[in-house]
């Protein structure tokens, strides 16, 4: 398959890895070309002691070029300030980016709260920092339409068509399934069609253009591109937004030598301190990283434990 064609296969069965229901597994879709680039592995350039390597991976909340493009400078910063080579590596998926982590292959990742929430993932990453944006740790999920649809409510979208990001994603998925749940409605029985577009902005990309009469984003994302790049959401109505949940954080492996994660840690909580960590988090609407707290994430678990009944 093309490496820049986005594949999803018009009313086939969607097999993804996750706990999901059964019932929930059919998911009708259609093709999108969206040109994603090569998501290949990428060594970040700095000056650190080549003789030692660390090796990231990051969920693709954002399409492969967008996430190598938001997350640069930042890994370039980590790397110089440790004084290590580290290796970056993207996935299409969350669960993939949650398997590196699984099996040891990676050493810390950004991953996004629902894939955080995962039993087989859980239980082996400690939670390293979390960003400030806007005065708190929390990120809201948004569900939004075009303009021109009329729509103003998620009941609104009943017989429509719906983009979802992510199997694992929470404000890309779970938040929805939950919706859905409280309406007395599945996924099959609600939306005419629905799809994954493994990434936020696809899901956007997608409203924007009409493709598809809905979807569920993270926040975030649509701040970012709104403060950005405004031009891809202008005809964008957002007709809900979720109470707040726990933010996507940043995970390291639990058997991690202790004094390398403090000194990663460190970094990360005093980048707001420092100019060229200052700037960089400014490009990024950062205010800062914290200390994340595991208490944040019981809404998330609880959501998906919901829909996996």
């Amino acid at each position: 398959m093309n490496r820049n064609i986005l594949k999803i296969v018009l009313f086939s069965t969607l097999f993804f890895v996750g706990c999901q229901r059964e019932k929930e597994r059919e998911i009708k879709t259609i093709d999108i070309n969206l040109a994603e680039p090569n998501s290949a592995a990428k060594t970040v350039n700095s000056n650190p002691d080549s003789s030692k390597k660390l090796k990231i991976a990051i969920s693709a909340m954002i399409s492969p070029k967008e996430t190598f493009t938001y997350y640069k400078d930042l890994i370039n910063y980590i790397s110089e300030k440790i004084g290590t080579r580290i290796e970056f590596a993207q996935r299409k998926t969350y669960n993939e980016v949650n398997l590196l982590l699984e099996n040891g292959q990676v050493d810390f990742a950004f991953i996004c709260s629902g894939a955080y929430v995962e039993s087989t993932v859980k239980d082996k990453v400690d939670l390293l920092a979390v960003p400030l944006i806007n005065g708190k740790p929390f990120y809201q999920a948004y569900i939004l339409t075009h303009k021109g649809t009329g729509i103003t409510k998620i009941e609104d979208l009943r017989g429509k068509s719906f983009a979802f990001t992510d199997p694992l994603s929470h404000t890309g998925h779970s938040y929805v399934l939950k919706r859905l749940n409280d309406l007395g409605e599945t996924v099959n029985n609600f939306f005419s069609k629905s799809i994954f577009t493994y990434g936020h902005d696809n899901s956007i990309q997608l409203v924007e253009k009409g493709t598809v009469e809905g979807a569920t984003i993270d926040g975030l994302i649509y701040e970012y591109l709104y403060k950005v790049n405004p031009e891809r959401v202008k005809n964008i109505r957002i007709i809900e937004k979720s109470e707040y949940f726990g933010i996507p954080p940043i995970v390291i492996q639990r058997n991690c030598d202790p004094n390398l994660k403090e000194k990663i840690r460190k970094v990360f909580l005093d980048m707001h301190n420092d100019p060229i960590g200052k700037k960089i988090l400014n490009k990024l609407f950062i205010e800062k990283y914290i200390l994340g707290d595991k208490k944040d994430y019981l809404t998330v678990r609880k959501y998906r434990d919901l829909i996996q009944k």
